[in-house]
């Protein structure tokens, strides 16, 4: 699933795509806004984890993975 961050005074918002179900990420995002935690985790496909100050969180956009088209066919 595609996930973007945006981050309090950053030109340029974080976006990965995560193995973590849109549950998970909303509770992570959600302890991390209440104060339970001081950073917001979250680890991409790859292994990376991405590591956010709660106090910088803009915002979260949680969607779902775009499928990859490949060829020319019809949209």
């Amino acid at each position: 699933m595609e996930v973007k961050i945006g981050v309090q005074h950053a030109p340029r918002e974080i976006v990965l795509e995560s193995g973590q179900s849109a549950e998970e990420v909303e509770r992570a995002v959600s302890e991390a806004l209440a104060g339970k935690a001081q950073l917001l985790s979250l680890t991409d496909e790859k292994g990376r984890k991405v590591l956010v100050p709660s106090d910088r969180l803009a915002y979260v956009e949680i969607g779902e993975s775009a499928t990859r088209r490949v060829g020319f066919g019809a949209l």
